[in-house]
């Protein structure tokens, strides 16, 4: 049997073993997409307990404290951060199977060098290591990024956002780490969210101008482009129920935008196409600037009105959406296309059944000059486990190429998730070893090893043309 969590956890082959040891281990993380606030990164923020850094903003834990029976109050609640952390670990005893497990243990022994298992028994002594440590060794927002070997992170950023926090982080010589901001336009989108009209005036004012028409809004927003790619930015994202495709006319989205403005009612097919044309407008800015685009889709939010009226968007109540009709993004990706408009994209589903169709979809829109140009992104979200990631890959190496992959990002708000790419990068090569191991590819160890380093790290450097060495 072998030990828990080990050198070689979840490497089952030499060939495997070798691959992760000598090639994937040692690879720096550039972790292009993820929630991590600037702010707390330019103050180098310190944090008093192990819980703070842990269960602070972390729905993924707070949902499966739910699903144990904890009380809010010790969710999210007033509850003291030392009850908070017990029922954590009270949890997590239970989570056999689940990513949660693998991470919270790998944290523990990448961060605090404690290699034993967490429970409802132990977490006094956890609790006290942990505790230990942060105080002892000052750990802060940039020892952690430092520690996990990072040169690069982007964070998630609204185009009225004054960037600051990037500014001052820029602009501090003791730290080398880039953080660069990406472009989330997000609010901009949600024409049929209340509030809708409050932002568009945030928005003009960012860009010191009035926006009463979709038009002025086009100018609006590629003001603040300019202003995001003085300040590196290099990389958009977007937020979809699906990747849609419903066209209209350009006086039909003024008068979608007019009646929005107005505080009257947009219906759904209205708020389609608003989204398509919004997206034809970008893709074009995002190609002139030399950005690249994700589209993240396939998920229904906030399910559970009752928390959410409570506690607000982003509280663990998220769900798979699968009305994601694979014809539309194809005709999404084709009219950017025609339009000499389609930017580098990566396409990510929170569907899993979703991975074929990526997998072909993106065949039909690959440029010359541009190895991979349209990617499909990372197993995101639900999808974020071992049996999702083997999937993911599998699918992607079945009908694309593999090694033009530009791999793992973290998506998250926490300054210890940087073992996701460890994660990732054992099982990327235990899949690899596998299949050499199963006589399916060459033991050509030189073109293993530029496999696993480029997936690992370099695809994504070229990809994004970050000045990284590699």
């Amino acid at each position: 049997m072998k030990k828990f969590m080990d050198e070689n956890f979840l490497l089952s082959t030499e060939t495997a073993q070798k691959l992760y040891h000598e090639y994937a281990a040692a690879m720096p993380v550039l972790d292009y997409h993820c929630h991590i606030s600037p702010q707390e990164i330019a103050e180098d923020k310190q944090f008093e307990n192990i819980a703070q850094i842990w269960l602070g903003g972390d729905h993924y834990k707070w949902r499966q404290m739910r699903s144990n029976g904890i009380a809010e109050e010790y969710i999210i609640g007033n509850a003291p951060d030392r009850e908070k952390f017990q029922k954590w670990a009270e949890t997590l005893e239970k989570a056999i199977g689940n990513p949660l497990y693998h991470w919270s243990h790998l944290e523990l022994q990448r961060y605090f060098g404690y290699d034993g298992v967490l429970n409802g028994e132990t977490a006094q002594e956890v609790w006290d290591i942990c505790n230990d440590k942060l105080r002892g060794e000052k750990i802060s927002a940039r020892s952690l990024i430092r520690q996990s070997n990072v040169t690069l992170l982007c964070t998630t950023d609204d185009p009225a956002d004054d960037l600051e926090w990037h500014k001052q982080i820029a602009e501090d010589k003791t730290f080398d780490v880039q953080v660069l901001p990406a472009w989330r336009p997000e609010a901009a989108m949600k024409i049929a969210a209340p509030g809708f009209a409050g932002y568009i005036e945030r928005l003009g004012r960012a860009a010191d101008m009035e926006i009463t028409t979709f038009g002025e809004l086009k100018t609006a927003l590629t003001k603040r482009m300019e202003f995001f790619n003085g300040m590196r930015c290099r990389i958009s994202d977007h937020s979809l129920d699906y990747a849609m495709y419903v066209p209209a006319s350009e006086a039909e989205i003024e008068d979608i935008f007019a009646r929005a403005l107005a505080g009257e009612e947009v219906s759904y097919e209205e708020e389609l196409k608003y989204k398509t044309a919004f997206l034809l407008y970008a893709g074009k800015e995002y190609v002139r600037l030399g950005w690249a685009m994700q589209l993240h889709y396939g998920v229904k939010r906030d399910n559970n009105k009752k928390i959410y009226r409570c506690l607000g968007a982003d509280a663990g109540i998220d769900c798979i959406n699968n009305h994601t009709p694979s014809a539309q993004l194809a005709d999404l990706l084709d009219a950017l296309n025609e339009a000499d408009a389609l930017p580098r994209t990566i396409l990510y589903s929170l569907n899993p059944t979703d991975n074929a169709v990526i997998g072909t979809v993106i065949g039909c829109f690959q440029d010359e000059g541009c190895a991979g140009k349209i990617q499909q992104g990372s197993a995101w979200w639900f999808n974020d486990n071992k049996q999702g990631i083997i999937d993911q890959m599998t699918s992607l190496a079945n009908l694309g190429l593999l090694g033009n992959f530009i791999g793992m990002l973290t998506d998250s708000r926490s300054f210890l998730s940087y073992t996701r790419h460890e994660y990732f990068r054992r099982i990327l090569c235990e899949l690899i070893g596998g299949w050499v191991e199963n006589g399916e590819y060459p033991n050509d160890e030189k073109a293993l090893a530029k496999l696993v380093k480029d997936i690992s790290y370099r695809n994504a450097v070229r990809y994004f043309g970050f000045d990284l060495e590699i």
